[in-house]
Protein backbone atom coordinates (compact mmCIF):
# COMPACT_ATOMS: atom_id res chain seq x y z
CA UNK A 1 0.00 0.00 0.00
CA UNK A 2 1.36 3.66 -0.96
CA UNK A 3 1.85 4.87 2.54
CA UNK A 4 3.50 8.26 3.31
CA UNK A 5 3.67 9.91 6.67
CA UNK A 6 3.99 13.49 8.17
CA UNK A 7 4.97 13.58 11.80
CA UNK A 8 2.17 10.78 13.30
CA UNK A 9 0.07 11.86 10.19
CA UNK A 10 -0.18 8.66 7.78
CA UNK A 11 -1.81 8.85 4.45
CA UNK A 12 -2.84 7.12 1.17
CA UNK A 13 -1.33 8.43 -2.41
CA UNK A 14 -1.98 6.40 -5.95
CA UNK A 15 1.02 6.14 -7.44
CA UNK A 16 -1.28 7.04 -10.59
CA UNK A 17 -0.76 10.69 -10.14
CA UNK A 18 2.70 10.29 -9.54
CA UNK A 19 4.72 12.89 -11.28
CA UNK A 20 2.05 15.41 -12.52
CA UNK A 21 2.55 18.03 -10.19
CA UNK A 22 -0.31 16.97 -8.02
CA UNK A 23 -0.88 17.27 -4.10
CA UNK A 24 -2.70 14.25 -3.28
CA UNK A 25 -3.89 12.19 0.01
CA UNK A 26 -6.15 10.01 1.69
CA UNK A 27 -5.25 10.90 5.51
CA UNK A 28 -5.57 7.70 7.83
CA UNK A 29 -7.27 7.97 11.12
CA UNK A 30 -4.02 8.11 13.14
CA UNK A 31 -2.60 11.82 14.16
CA UNK A 32 -5.60 13.79 15.27
CA UNK A 33 -6.77 14.52 18.11
CA UNK A 34 -10.03 13.74 18.41
CA UNK A 35 -11.03 11.35 21.40
CA UNK A 36 -12.66 7.59 20.43
CA UNK A 37 -14.89 6.09 18.87
CA UNK A 38 -13.63 9.30 16.59
CA UNK A 39 -9.95 8.60 17.09
CA UNK A 40 -8.37 10.60 15.77
CA UNK A 41 -8.07 12.27 12.99
CA UNK A 42 -12.04 12.99 12.42
CA UNK A 43 -12.85 15.53 10.10
CA UNK A 44 -16.88 15.81 10.30
CA UNK A 45 -18.71 17.30 13.11
CA UNK A 46 -22.18 15.85 12.01
CA UNK A 47 -20.60 12.48 14.00
CA UNK A 48 -20.89 13.88 17.34
CA UNK A 49 -17.32 15.44 17.54
CA UNK A 50 -16.34 18.34 18.39
CA UNK A 51 -15.96 21.72 16.18
CA UNK A 52 -13.06 22.79 18.06
CA UNK A 53 -11.47 19.06 17.49
CA UNK A 54 -12.33 19.36 13.87
CA UNK A 55 -10.45 22.57 12.96
CA UNK A 56 -7.62 21.06 15.03
CA UNK A 57 -7.83 18.18 13.03
CA UNK A 58 -8.19 19.46 9.41
CA UNK A 59 -5.27 21.98 10.36
CA UNK A 60 -2.78 19.20 10.96
CA UNK A 61 -4.15 17.72 7.38
CA UNK A 62 -3.67 20.54 5.39
CA UNK A 63 -0.21 21.29 7.28
CA UNK A 64 1.03 17.81 6.55
CA UNK A 65 -0.18 18.43 2.77
CA UNK A 66 1.79 21.54 2.69
CA UNK A 67 -1.25 23.49 1.54
CA UNK A 68 -2.96 26.93 3.22
CA UNK A 69 -6.25 25.62 5.29
CA UNK A 70 -7.82 28.69 3.14
CA UNK A 71 -7.39 27.23 0.11
CA UNK A 72 -10.40 24.64 0.64
CA UNK A 73 -13.17 24.25 -1.20
CA UNK A 74 -15.45 21.23 0.26
CA UNK A 75 -19.14 20.85 -0.14
CA UNK A 76 -22.09 19.12 1.82
CA UNK A 77 -22.61 15.40 0.99
CA UNK A 78 -25.68 14.50 0.39
CA UNK A 79 -25.10 11.39 -1.43
CA UNK A 80 -26.44 13.36 -4.97
CA UNK A 81 -25.70 13.92 -8.48
CA UNK A 82 -25.04 17.52 -8.15
CA UNK A 83 -21.36 18.12 -9.50
CA UNK A 84 -19.81 22.27 -8.57
CA UNK A 85 -16.86 23.39 -10.68
CA UNK A 86 -15.19 26.07 -8.83
CA UNK A 87 -12.67 28.61 -9.56
CA UNK A 88 -11.67 30.03 -6.31
CA UNK A 89 -11.44 28.70 -2.86
CA UNK A 90 -15.19 28.29 -0.47
CA UNK A 91 -14.17 30.94 2.30
CA UNK A 92 -13.90 29.26 5.65
CA UNK A 93 -17.03 31.39 6.78
CA UNK A 94 -19.19 30.55 3.89
CA UNK A 95 -21.43 27.66 4.50
CA UNK A 96 -20.86 24.55 1.63
CA UNK A 97 -23.13 23.81 -1.40
CA UNK A 98 -24.70 20.42 -1.35
CA UNK A 99 -22.77 18.27 -3.90
CA UNK A 100 -21.48 15.56 -3.90
CA UNK A 101 -18.52 16.06 -6.85
CA UNK A 102 -16.08 18.92 -7.19
CA UNK A 103 -13.70 19.95 -10.09
CA UNK A 104 -11.08 22.80 -10.72
CA UNK A 105 -8.49 23.95 -12.81
CA UNK A 106 -7.54 26.31 -10.21
CA UNK A 107 -3.96 25.16 -8.46
CA UNK A 108 -5.16 27.84 -5.38
CA UNK A 109 -8.26 25.61 -4.55
CA UNK A 110 -7.41 22.33 -2.78
CA UNK A 111 -10.28 19.86 -2.82
CA UNK A 112 -11.27 18.72 0.23
CA UNK A 113 -14.20 15.52 0.87
CA UNK A 114 -14.62 13.14 4.06
CA UNK A 115 -15.36 9.47 3.85
CA UNK A 116 -16.30 6.30 6.23
CA UNK A 117 -17.00 3.47 3.40
CA UNK A 118 -18.06 5.55 0.26
CA UNK A 119 -15.86 5.91 -2.35
CA UNK A 120 -13.60 8.47 -2.58
CA UNK A 121 -12.38 8.48 -6.65
CA UNK A 122 -10.05 11.12 -8.01
CA UNK A 123 -10.04 12.47 -11.25
CA UNK A 124 -7.55 14.40 -13.47
CA UNK A 125 -7.05 15.16 -16.92
CA UNK A 126 -3.40 16.27 -17.30
CA UNK A 127 -3.62 17.39 -20.82
CA UNK A 128 -5.88 20.58 -19.37
CA UNK A 129 -4.70 20.62 -16.32
CA UNK A 130 -8.34 19.85 -14.36
CA UNK A 131 -8.46 17.92 -11.10
CA UNK A 132 -11.75 16.48 -9.49
CA UNK A 133 -12.85 14.23 -6.50
CA UNK A 134 -16.06 12.11 -6.38
CA UNK A 135 -18.04 10.89 -3.26
CA UNK A 136 -19.72 7.55 -4.58
CA UNK A 137 -21.86 5.40 -1.89
CA UNK A 138 -24.34 2.99 -3.11
CA UNK A 139 -26.98 5.81 -4.17
CA UNK A 140 -23.82 8.28 -6.08
CA UNK A 141 -22.54 4.82 -8.02
CA UNK A 142 -26.15 3.71 -8.90
CA UNK A 143 -26.81 6.99 -10.43
CA UNK A 144 -23.59 7.03 -11.91
CA UNK A 145 -21.82 10.44 -10.18
CA UNK A 146 -18.47 9.30 -11.72
CA UNK A 147 -19.92 9.63 -15.43
CA UNK A 148 -21.61 13.11 -14.21
CA UNK A 149 -18.47 14.43 -12.92
CA UNK A 150 -16.65 13.64 -15.90
CA UNK A 151 -18.84 14.60 -18.88
CA UNK A 152 -19.12 17.78 -16.16
CA UNK A 153 -14.86 17.90 -17.22
CA UNK A 154 -15.77 17.66 -20.94
CA UNK A 155 -18.29 20.42 -21.15
CA UNK A 156 -16.66 23.05 -18.31
CA UNK A 157 -13.19 22.65 -19.49
CA UNK A 158 -13.13 20.65 -22.70
CA UNK A 159 -11.47 17.49 -21.30
CA UNK A 160 -11.22 14.08 -23.59
CA UNK A 161 -12.57 11.36 -20.99
CA UNK A 162 -10.14 9.31 -22.44
CA UNK A 163 -7.22 11.12 -21.48
CA UNK A 164 -8.38 11.46 -18.33
CA UNK A 165 -6.67 9.54 -15.22
CA UNK A 166 -8.67 8.15 -12.43
CA UNK A 167 -8.29 6.69 -8.98
CA UNK A 168 -10.95 4.85 -7.23
CA UNK A 169 -9.57 5.33 -2.86
CA UNK A 170 -10.21 3.13 0.26
CA UNK A 171 -13.60 2.51 1.00
CA UNK A 172 -15.64 -0.81 1.73
CA UNK A 173 -14.78 -4.10 -0.07
CA UNK A 174 -16.88 -6.43 -1.87
CA UNK A 175 -16.87 -8.63 0.93
CA UNK A 176 -18.04 -6.71 3.66
CA UNK A 177 -21.18 -4.38 1.36
CA UNK A 178 -24.19 -6.44 2.12
CA UNK A 179 -27.24 -4.58 0.40
CA UNK A 180 -31.15 -5.43 0.73
CA UNK A 181 -33.34 -6.47 -2.23
CA UNK A 182 -34.80 -2.83 -2.77
CA UNK A 183 -30.94 -1.53 -3.42
CA UNK A 184 -30.28 -4.94 -5.61
CA UNK A 185 -33.15 -3.52 -7.99
CA UNK A 186 -31.92 -0.66 -8.24
CA UNK A 187 -28.33 -1.93 -9.35
CA UNK A 188 -29.68 -4.27 -11.75
CA UNK A 189 -31.97 -1.51 -13.35
CA UNK A 190 -28.55 0.46 -13.56
CA UNK A 191 -26.24 -1.76 -14.82
CA UNK A 192 -28.45 -4.18 -16.65
CA UNK A 193 -26.56 -7.29 -18.10
CA UNK A 194 -23.13 -5.86 -16.33
CA UNK A 195 -24.72 -6.23 -13.01
CA UNK A 196 -23.88 -9.89 -12.79
CA UNK A 197 -20.11 -8.74 -12.50
CA UNK A 198 -20.77 -6.56 -9.16
CA UNK A 199 -23.57 -8.15 -7.30
CA UNK A 200 -22.32 -11.55 -5.41
CA UNK A 201 -25.18 -13.85 -3.75
CA UNK A 202 -24.02 -16.64 -1.14
CA UNK A 203 -25.67 -17.92 1.82
CA UNK A 204 -28.70 -15.56 1.62
CA UNK A 205 -26.44 -12.60 1.18
CA UNK A 206 -26.13 -10.39 -1.89
CA UNK A 207 -23.06 -7.85 -1.75
CA UNK A 208 -22.28 -5.07 -3.94
CA UNK A 209 -18.57 -3.96 -5.37
CA UNK A 210 -18.42 -0.77 -5.47
CA UNK A 211 -14.97 -0.39 -6.60
CA UNK A 212 -15.68 -2.63 -9.66
CA UNK A 213 -18.99 -0.85 -10.22
CA UNK A 214 -17.67 2.65 -10.60
CA UNK A 215 -14.41 1.17 -12.36
CA UNK A 216 -17.64 0.50 -14.90
CA UNK A 217 -19.08 3.62 -14.41
CA UNK A 218 -15.50 5.11 -15.60
CA UNK A 219 -15.09 3.07 -18.49
CA UNK A 220 -18.92 3.48 -19.61
CA UNK A 221 -18.06 7.67 -19.73
CA UNK A 222 -14.67 6.41 -21.70
CA UNK A 223 -12.15 6.48 -18.92
CA UNK A 224 -9.85 4.13 -19.62
CA UNK A 225 -6.93 4.55 -16.71
CA UNK A 226 -7.57 3.42 -13.25
CA UNK A 227 -6.03 2.55 -10.65
CA UNK A 228 -8.05 0.73 -7.63
CA UNK A 229 -6.50 1.18 -4.06
CA UNK A 230 -8.36 -1.90 -3.04
CA UNK A 231 -8.09 -1.19 0.65
CA UNK A 232 -11.12 -1.89 2.48
CA UNK A 233 -12.24 0.41 5.37
CA UNK A 234 -14.35 -2.02 7.16
CA UNK A 235 -11.48 -4.43 6.81
CA UNK A 236 -8.61 -2.37 8.30
CA UNK A 237 -10.69 -0.51 11.08
CA UNK A 238 -7.19 0.23 13.04
CA UNK A 239 -6.11 2.68 10.05
CA UNK A 240 -9.73 3.63 8.89
CA UNK A 241 -13.18 4.81 9.81
CA UNK A 242 -15.48 2.14 8.71
CA UNK A 243 -19.32 3.03 9.30
CA UNK A 244 -20.51 -0.07 8.76
CA UNK A 245 -17.87 -2.24 10.63
CA UNK A 246 -17.98 0.54 13.73
CA UNK A 247 -22.13 0.33 13.84
CA UNK A 248 -21.84 3.89 12.83
CA UNK A 249 -19.65 5.09 15.90
CA UNK A 250 -16.95 6.26 14.40
CA UNK A 251 -15.28 9.58 12.33
CA UNK A 252 -14.59 10.32 8.84
CA UNK A 253 -11.49 10.21 6.81
CA UNK A 254 -10.18 13.34 4.70
CA UNK A 255 -9.15 13.23 1.25
CA UNK A 256 -7.54 16.37 -0.61
CA UNK A 257 -6.91 16.86 -4.16
CA UNK A 258 -5.14 19.84 -5.57
CA UNK A 259 -3.05 21.20 -8.49
CA UNK A 260 0.20 22.70 -7.84
CA UNK A 261 2.13 25.11 -10.29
Amino acid sequence: MPVSTAGDIRYFAFDLFAGHHLKQAIFMRQGGISPAPWDSLNTATSVGDSRENIIQNRARIFEAAGRKVDSLYDVWQIHSNHVICTEAPRGLDTPPIKADAIITDRPEVTLYMRFADCVPIFLYDPEHRVAGIVHAGWKGTVNKIAKDAVEAMHVRYKTDPSQVLAGIGPSIGPDHYEIGPDVKLLVDAAFQADAVQIIQSADGLTKLDLWKANTLVLNEVGVKEIEAAGICTACNTNDWFSHRAEHGKTGRFGAIFALED
